[in-house]
């Protein structure tokens, strides 16, 4: 009997491998064989492949009319996602003779993606045959001893199809993929308000729109009305303050009533502050924020790290750790410390503290990996000043909760001729935690609340006229928006902060956010989507509650997915209506005007094959909206010149003519741009007539200064010429050669030997990701079944 173990990606293999001794053999007395994959495999299909004609022809259309969609007549079918025919391929191979298959991808409570990924994969690859068992491995993160009691432990499973957690996260993709519609709703009002943007609509997307731009109004709209008031403040700056004291306009109008007086001390009480919770994602990379490191980066030097088992697995929707947890740690405290730049002595409190350490629990919060680094700098030379600060902060969050509580005593007194005027001081005893982790470290607009005082109450208070003023709403900011989202439990940690990465992404071509230094604004598309979302029920905080609620529901057995999809329809219909009276009242305010502008032009094409056929097609390509005379001269047969935008923002000249076009397989009318007969440009590089008759005979050449579009570095790679599609194909090789350049550095041809012949070569003048120069030793061998650069800094 042969187990075969499904994992959610390269790196994940790689831990499992170390874990059960190799890609295959036996571990526990049992056959294994570990495959992986490559995140998601499989997507649904566009909605109108998921029906029959004529809803076909009315779902590809975005068009009000065609609104809602019939949820229950969809199939559903899922399509293989693009360029996953590799990695498809290798599972099927490896895990079509099991006898059974146990799915260890990533074990995520709140959304169970990681169970749709590997459960998609084996019904659509027919790994589901009669016979073959199946199980769940349950770890906390990708380290030998929790892979390997997972595997030994692992948890049977009766039916894929009726298994809870597949069902629940097949529901929560569904609501999802049918939340499309609010976004054709929203882009359709949009254009007909004159504006050609695509709206983004979802769950948390649309909840953070709404939140920033209603407290960007309010910040906006502040207006300060200052008053003066008599206050008492004594030697040490305490201020004393009667709370039926009157306030007054003006200055002059405050009375001078009051003398000086001596101070009378009522309490003194001994207080304690427990440590700050410990941190997820959200809050990590809201820190990071502040110190110009973008969310984006942030989620991606923290999942390498997590590969590495330096940091905890990032996904996790826990707030606390387990016992089980906080005893692995236990011996590596001391050693975490060290690294951080903590003094050991701080750390007097080293037992569970029951308000961090909880029974419940999976993965538990972020916090520092098994895997412990030399040192910050041995973190900042793998993984950048972006590693090195997320280790920083988690390490010092981690460890705060094993120092000693903050120790203060309160101090209340009065002015004693004025015993209504009352003053508090804390005067701080111990720092305690405080001196392991500051979590307001680095936080301009963070404020000494705490009333913190180390000389306490004065003998003696002078009175003074106080000037105050309405407080102004703050400013939205990442760290703001985080907290908003948190305190209405809407996603969890991981989850807000990819959907803050994407909507706030400089390369989208219509982002909802805008950040500016720490300040958060609307984007032009969130400004509209704002504009249009109030009363609505995709713009509703407490539609992602609802969705969980059903999550649970389902998990339990209560209903099913297919009934709480049903409510969608009437929601789609009620946000038809709000949105285009919010689409009026958006007009009025911004001064546009009503266009009816339609997603499609439509006519006879008089060119189109086997005779003139009506037909209709997209009217906006690439950024460029046709004219009326465009949509003609193209229903003509004519070929047309425009300007257009590229996909990083550039505008270029379009030359083309309408033409049958093939996405994923599904074939379509729309413009197709002309292609050249021979190669002559791409990434950058112009090739040479020599480069291009050996690409026009059929041959391949290595080439190693292309420059990406998107980052500006050099790469090398082998290209051809396809002749049927007219475009050149690049081929970045199945890892059996070496590279031809690395980290920015083009290797010599004797270089490249040496490094097939297994030799380790000196490199100078590489370049990392962060844009950080480099010296280093390099080899070429296998790691985790596939061959790289493997660099030594020794």
């Amino acid at each position: 009997m042969t187990v075969g173990i499904l994992m959610e990606k390269p790196s994940a293999a790689r831990n499992g491998q170390a874990a059960w001794g190799g890609a295959s053999g036996t571990f526990n007395g049992e056959k294994f064989v570990v495959a992986h994959a490559r995140g998601h495999l499989y997507e649904f299909a566009a909605p109108d492949r998921m029906v029959d004609l004529p809803l076909a022809e009315r779902y590809a259309k975005w068009d009000l009319a065609n609104l809602p969609w019939d949820l229950d007549g969809f199939s559903w079918a899922l399509e293989p996602i693009r360029d996953t025919a590799s990695v498809r391929g290798d599972l099927r191979a490896k895990l079509a003779g099991c006898d059974e298959i146990a799915i260890a991808t990533d074990n995520d409570p709140g959304t169970f993606e990681g169970d749709a990924i590997a459960i998609r994969a084996i019904i659509e690859l027919g790994l589901d045959k009669p016979g073959v068992k199946f199980s769940r491995l349950f770890f906390t993160d990708e380290s030998p001893k929790s892979l390997q009691h997972a595997f030994v432990n692992r948890t049977p499973i009766a039916s894929l199809a009726d298994y809870p957690p597949f069902r629940t996260a097949s529901y929560r993709a569904s609501f999802d993929f049918a939340s499309m519609q609010f976004t054709r709703l929203a882009s359709v009002l949009a254009r007909q308000s004159g504006q050609d943007l695509v709206l983004r609509q979802g769950r948390l997307k649309s909840a953070m729109v709404k939140l920033v731009g209603d407290q960007q109004k309010a910040h906006i709209d502040y207006v300060k009305r200052p008053f003066w008031q008599s206050r008492f403040r004594d030697e040490n700056g305490v201020m004393y303050t009667n709370p039926g004291e009157p306030r007054f306009s003006q200055q002059d109008q405050v009375p001078q009533q009051y003398s000086p007086s001596p101070v009378a001390l009522d309490t003194k009480t001994d207080k304690r502050t427990a440590p700050p919770k410990l941190l997820d994602l959200a809050a990590l990379s809201s820190m990071l924020v502040g110190k110009g490191v973008k969310a984006k980066l942030t989620l991606a030097t923290y999942q390498k790290m997590y590969e590495d088992q330096v940091v905890s697995y990032p996904r996790t929707g826990d707030k606390t750790i387990t016992p089980g947890q906080f005893d692995e740690h236990a011996p590596l405290v001391d050693r975490i410390a060290a690294v951080a730049g903590v003094d050991t002595a701080l750390l007097t409190h080293r037992k569970p503290r029951p308000t961090h350490v909880k029974p419940d629990g999976a993965h538990g919060a972020n916090r520092p990996g098994p895997k412990v680094p030399a040192s910050l700098d041995d973190i900042e030379q793998r993984y950048g000043k972006v590693g090195r600060l997320i280790y920083g902060i988690l390490a010092r969050n981690y460890l705060a909760m094993l120092a000693g509580d903050y120790l203060y005593e309160q101090q209340k007194g009065h002015v004693a001729r004025y015993p209504d005027f009352v003053g508090i001081a804390n005067v701080p005893q111990s720092q305690g935690w405080k001196a392991v982790f500051d979590p307001e470290a680095g936080d301009d607009a963070a404020e000494d609340n705490d009333g913190a005082n180390s000389k306490g109450l004065g003998s003696n208070a002078e009175p003074f006229v106080f000037e105050g003023a309405n407080k102004r709403p703050e400013h939205p900011s990442m760290k703001w928006l985080m907290k908003q989202l948190e305190k209405r439990d809407v996603g969890t940690g991981a989850t807000r902060t990819s959907t803050y990465a994407e909507v706030t992404s400089t390369t989208a071509k219509y982002p909802l956010l805008s950040e500016q230094g720490r300040k958060l604004t609307l984007a032009q598309a969130g400004e509209m989507s704002w504009r249009l979302l109030p009363g609505t029920h995709i713009g509703a905080l407490s539609l992602t509650e609802k969705v969980h609620q059903d999550m649970r529901d389902i998990a339990g057995g209560k209903t099913t997915g297919e009934a709480c999809l049903r409510v969608v329809a009437d929601w789609v219909r009620e946000d038809i209506a709000t949105m285009q009276k919010n689409a009026a009242a958006m007009r009025s305010d911004l001064g546009l005007k009503e266009t009816q502008v339609s997603a499609h032009a439509e006519g006879i094409w008089l060119q189109a094959p086997g005779g003139p056929k009506k037909i209709a097609f997209r009217r906006i390509w690439s950024g460029h909206e046709f004219s009326g005379d465009e949509v003609v001269r193209l229903l003509a047969g004519e070929t047309i010149s425009f300007q257009a935008t590229s996909k990083a923002g550039k505008p270029y000249t379009a030359t083309g003519a309408l033409g049958i076009g093939d996405f994923k397989g599904r074939k379509f009318v729309g413009f197709q741009p002309e292609v050249p007969d021979k190669p002559g440009k791409w990434s950058g590089r112009i090739f040479t007539p020599e480069e291009i008759d050996t690409l026009l005979a059929g041959h391949t050449l290595e080439i190693a200064d292309f420059v990406s579009a998107r980052s500006g570095k050099r790469f090398g790679c082998k290209v051809s010429w396809d002749a049927k599609a007219k475009k050149i194909r690049p081929d970045f090789g199945s890892g059996d050669e070496p590279p031809l350049s690395w980290c920015q550095v083009k290797f010599t041809r004797q270089q490249r030997a040496d490094l097939a012949a297994g030799k380790t070569i000196q490199g100078s003048g590489f370049v990392s990701a962060r844009g950080k120069s480099f010296d280093a030793r390099i080899c070429w061998r296998d790691e985790g079944g596939k061959k790289k650069i493997i660099p030594s800094f020794a």
